[in-house]
């Protein structure tokens, strides 16, 4: 029960980090420590399902899908969406300077807790991570093209496979993601309003991403470990000028719901900020709020080492014997 508690609670964490564009739920599972567990937890949905509930019926399925984790955590971030979402729009519009640069401070230390599970590391994993650099803004760059698939249904399923898979990178937002389809309004709303039609539609759009993507993940964890969490700490780094308190929105473009979305921003100090604004900069409890989400992460990250998110056994060897 205890377990199941703590599992909970993290959950919440992931649900209240997705309700925010440019923080991530991954990230959230990696520095709490159930990150590899969560990716070899959703790989275990497909034809190895129905084997085991044909060899042992329920518990068989329920240890297979080890469904005392996943139950929980799913719980968790199911009640976390639907009540944070109302206090995660009303922050965003009462005091959005303080609570982008909580995620700041969050954001920026979750990469230093990734860092330390790096072993073996070679030069040419800078390769990886400026690959995870680029990839944040290449990202959002292409998700305009959704909007062009027309049929809002299948748009939906789109936006959901690739919202979730964004889900499970630690770095890349996928409400931010979401935003740049132009879908987030949608998908908010939604949850917020219990519409069932437009959940169920973007769920199975969820469900076929998670199938595929962690399945991919799985693979890169095993094999190529510390390129992969470069990969991942790349994309961290590349989501911190999202966070950045104080911007000036210099682009953007008109979503299919006449809703503005951001293309580009000129990135200022307090004093430019209040400057260009007129409102105050709050420099002082901005950065005491980049702070307590520092010290938060670093926290949860040293009370909670990782769950088998480790380098596996037998690439430890493998590195070893090539060194």
């Amino acid at each position: 029960m205890k377990r199941a508690w703590t599992i909970f609670l993290k959950g919440a964490g992931m649900g209240a980090a997705d309700a925010v564009p440019g923080v991530s739920g991954g990230t959230i599972a990696f520095i709490t420590g159930i990150y590899a567990e969560l990716i070899e937890t959703i790989k275990r949905f497909g034809p190895g399902a129905l084997s085991a509930w044909q060899q042992g019926g329920a518990r068989r399925l329920t240890t297979h899908l080890n469904l005392r984790f996943l139950l929980p955590l799913l719980a968790g971030i199911a009640i976390s969406l639907i009540s944070v979402a109302h206090l995660i729009t009303y922050l965003m519009a009462a005091q959005p300077v303080v609570l982008s640069g909580f995620f700041f401070g969050l954001v920026a230390a979750s990469a230093l807790v990734i860092r330390r599970d790096l072993s073996h590391w070679r030069l040419w994993h800078i390769l990886p991570l400026l690959l995870g650099l680029i990839s944040v803004k290449g990202l959002a760059l292409l998700m305009p093209l959704v909007g062009l698939l027309g049929n809002e249904s299948l748009m939906l399923v789109v936006a959901g496979a690739i919202a979730i898979s964004a889900m499970l990178l630690p770095g890349v937002s996928g409400s931010f993601l979401l935003l740049a389809m132009g879908l987030y309004g949608t998908v908010m709303q939604a949850i917020k309003s219990l519409d069932f039609t437009v959940i169920l539609v973007f769920g199975g759009g969820c469900a076929l991403g998670l199938f595929g993507f962690s399945r991919l993940l799985s693979w890169l964890l095993r094999r190529f470990y510390t390129a992969t969490l470069q990969f991942l700490i790349g994309m961290i780094l590349g989501a911190l000028p999202i966070l950045w308190p104080w911007q000036e929105l210099v682009s953007y473009r008109v979503g299919p719901q006449e809703q503005l979305i951001p293309t580009g921003h000129r990135f200022l100090l307090p004093h430019e900020y209040a400057q260009l604004t007129g409102d105050s900069a709050q420099p002082f409890i901005v950065l005491a709020a980049m702070l307590a989400g520092l010290i938060l992460v670093l926290m949860v990250g040293r009370k909670a080492p990782p769950e088998g998110a480790q380098e596996p056994a037998h690439v430890r060897k493998k590195d070893k014997c090539d060194a």
